[in-house]
């Protein structure tokens, strides 16, 4: 078969009026213009599909770069006391104690899962935990976010069985436990649903690897899957775009995931650190070799000449240009010195990996490309990986977003009829976004490895690091773009407050922050708007709890047509517990303890669950946020849990009170008495609010009845509202345990659990039985 004929560096200086299919790789008119000025002529064709796919949104955050500086810029001392690799690597580091290292990050795969929701959902697990191997860690979990289009539209199902049949065949081929995450319906996710998954790792302090290129005469190696045709333009074109209204096209562009090939892959990486085998590494995600080659060499500050035919193929036909695209997955670059490459090949060729030696690292600052010994691409490589174009998009104060804030929930009807609100109550626990997500996650395994110390239903995941000291970290992602929506700013404290909330439930001190920017088009001033006041929301919250942003995603042109999904920016908050066998579940497990409510109760019920579910209504203002509450109530949760006080810890976040006590019921199956004249009396609100108002810095906990003056005598030590609600309940003989609220309603636990469960079979099928620990 013919070589492809390569559009040379000689090529394109003799031939400069040759037009370039710029547009159809997603560049402007400008940016075309400015590449041109950049190399002073015309780039290759091999050029134009590196510049087209590193100058991306998706690769070079060109619309969201000036905001992302806010994180950098308002950073105290404290925050950096655990930091260890921070912004701009491919996953932050943060120190856990006694040598650990955890390394975590959370990313989107959006358009692919809606195009190919299996493949999508898939390859994006696959490429978030190639992000952690290439830190130098072991991977040890996975989370998924998911946003779903209504639960009752007739598209929905398909987007729905193949994002989480995707997810669970990747993550559970490769061994890793899926821990926690959420899962989302609304109409406004129906053309752009949201595949965000996050990855965690784990490493010794010493064991950290980083991806700059040095050293003139290191090897390029690439190693691991052949490289194909799927993919191509995956970053550039697919990501860096909306949706027109005419549905899935560009399928093409999807990546294709081996799961197998990727744990293999994770051993190989580890025998190669533990032997001390390579200088850095890559590993090769959006934009494939055009990524990995200038992101090292620009790290680096060096060159680096690659001869591309060394590439080792799926399909021969593949052009040059088309290589430097492919985002084929499970694919990794190392850079090796001379004297290890023999060792490095012996490792990669004991685990069957298939491996070749690009090029190497030179001295002279340039990205040197060859393809059959001409020259296809001569630039230097920060132009293409650092200095890409910075946009600062045109910003607009939103039109309707006055009218919507002025449409308060205060103005809904709300009652103190018991029957209205049992019926009220039944039917959020019945709705699609606080129903039991089983139908989900029993498609996960998450006990795999031995370390899962908290999962699925609790408020946050919690994995073991050190099986001597009980060493170990929780995680939780949160957010509610219903919130967001609203008000951004406060929408995105918002989801780092329940994220941090439900980290501190569990015992554990909240350290560390990665977050997902989900938003519709930067072209769009309104969309801007929202996105800079979630950016500075979220970086002033950070700030007043001390926690820093490690690294993250963004993700624009999520909408179809003209409409932009809800602003969703999901915040993963990582927090460190120093023994796993103090951990609190979220669900009492005793008869005859104290429940008791953390908290003050207001009207906040704009944007809740109940004004969504039982009213249809988005509008008012969110729930207000006090961080320094917030801050307090989380160090209160971890003394309670150092002097062993509480049994239970759970979060009041979406449908109140009323939600939180019929999951910390249905946990165990250990019903409960509860009252509510107290909260409304103490603090002035009636029984719907008592039940549905979505309050921060709310918790409610058990205590049993001997630590019980010591718990109160904590609380009023620090300053902290409580109040006791009511007590753990065992069943009389021959009733079956429940939930009484008294003077409202009573429901049975298998009732309750009947009630939660149905929904999601109800839409997608029966559930399958729970993976088993």
């Amino acid at each position: 078969m013919s070589t492809p004929v390569a559009d040379t560096v000689q090529h394109a200086t003799a031939t400069p009026e040759k037009e370039q299919p710029y547009a159809a790789l997603g560049l402007k008119p400008d940016e075309y213009a400015q590449i041109k000025t950049i190399l002073g002529r015309r780039p290759t064709s091999g050029e134009l599909a590196m510049y087209s796919v590193m100058w991306s949104e998706h690769c070079s955050y060109k619309s969201s770069k000036i905001y992302l500086r806010r994180f950098g810029q308002k950073v105290s001392e404290e925050m950096k006391s655990r930091l260890m690799v921070g912004m701009g690597q491919n996953a932050g580091v943060v120190d856990v104690g006694e040598g650990w290292a955890v390394t975590f990050k959370v990313e989107s795969h959006n358009h692919p899962s809606y195009i190919e929701p299996f493949q999508g959902a898939a390859t994006g697990v696959g490429g978030i935990v190639r992000d952690i191997i290439s830190m130098g860690a072991r991977p040890v979990a996975v989370m998924d976010q998911l946003r779903f289009g209504a639960i009752d539209h007739p598209d929905t199902p398909r987007v729905v069985h193949g994002v989480t049949s995707g997810i669970s065949f990747y993550a559970n081929c490769l061994g890793l436990p899926n821990i926690g995450g959420e899962t989302v319906f609304d109409a406004v996710y129906q053309g752009n649903p949201l595949v965000n998954a996050l990855a965690v790792g784990v490493m010794r302090h010493e064991d950290i690897k980083l991806a700059n290129a040095t050293g003139a005469g290191n090897k390029v190696v690439l190693f691991g899957a052949r490289t194909g045709g799927d993919g191509i333009g995956g970053a550039s074109i697919l990501a860096s775009d909306t949706f027109a209204d005419g549905g899935p096209t560009k399928r093409p562009a999807v990546q294709v995931g081996d799961p197998f090939a990727e744990k293999v892959l994770i051993e190989c990486c580890l025998e190669l650190y533990a032997g001390e085998l390579v200088e850095a590494i890559q590993d090769l995600g959006a934009a494939g070799i055009s990524c990995a080659t200038s992101e090292l060499a620009a790290n680096g500050g060096s060159g680096m000449r690659v001869d591309l035919e060394n590439v080792l193929l799926r399909d021969p036909s593949l052009t040059p240009e088309e290589i430097l695209m492919s985002e084929s997955q499970e694919r990794m670059m190392a850079i090796v010195a001379p004297e290890k490459l023999d060792a490095f090949l012996a490792v990669t060729a004991k685990w069957d990996v298939e491996t070749s030696v690009l090029g190497e690292v030179t001295g002279d600052g340039r990205l040197q490309i060859f393809w059959h010994g001409e020259q296809i691409v001569d630039v230097d490589p920060s132009t293409v990986a650092v200095d890409g174009p910075v946009y600062e998009r045109p910003v607009a104060y939103p039109t309707w977003i006055d009218a919507l804030q002025l449409d308060s929930a205060a103005a809904l009807p709300r009652t103190d009829d018991p029957a209205v609100l049992k019926d009220q109550f039944v039917e959020l626990l019945g709705s699609a976004n606080l129903a039991d997500t089983s139908w989900v996650t029993n498609q996960y395994d998450y006990y795999v490895m031995g370390n899962t110390a908290l999962s699925f239903p609790d408020d946050a995941g919690m994995i073991r690091v050190d099986e001597e000291s009980g060493l170990g970290f929780a995680i939780a992602t949160d957010c509610n773009g219903r919130y967001c929506q609203l008000d951004p700013y406060a929408g995105a404290q918002l989801a780092l407050a329940e994220a941090y909330r439900n980290v501190a439930v569990t015992g554990a001190v909240p350290t560390a922050v990665t977050d997902c920017l989900n938003f519709g088009s930067p072209e769009n001033p309104e969309v801007m708007w929202q996105f800079g006041q979630a950016v500075d929301g979220l970086a002033d919250a950070c700030l007043e709890l001390g926690v820093p942003v490690t690294g993250g995603n963004v993700s624009f042109y999520n909408q179809t047509g003209d409409t932009p999904i809800f602003p969703t920016p999901v915040v993963g908050v990582l927090g460190i517990i120093d023994d796993v066998a103090r951990r609190i579940p979220s669900g009492w497990q005793d008869a005859g303890e104290n429940i008791y409510l953390l908290g003050i109760t207001s009207t906040e019920l704009s944007g809740s669950a109940w004004a969504g579910t039982v009213h249809g209504h988005l509008g008012g203002r969110p729930p207000a946020v006090d961080l320094a509450a917030e801050r307090r109530l989380a160090e209160l949760i971890q003394a309670a849990s150092q002097q062993e006080l509480v049994s239970s810890a759970h979060d009041l976040s979406s449908g109140g009170l009323g939600q939180a006590l019929a999951e910390a019921v249905m946990r165990f199956g250990v019903g409960a008495r509860v009252w509510l004249r107290e909260i409304m009396e103490r603090d002035g609100v009636d029984a719907a609010t008592a039940l549905f108002s979505e309050s921060t810095g709310r918790v409610i906990v058990s205590v049993p009845r001997e630590e019980d003056v010591k718990f109160r005598g904590l609380c009023e030590g620090r300053g902290y509202p409580v109040l006791r609600i009511g007590v753990t309940d065992p069943a009389a003989d021959g009733d079956e345990p429940a939930l009484e609220v008294q003077d409202v309603f009573t429901l049975t636990v298998p009732e309750l659990r009947a009630i939660s469960q149905a929904t999601l079979p109800a839409a997608f099928g029966a559930t399958v039985a729970e993976p088993v620990g």
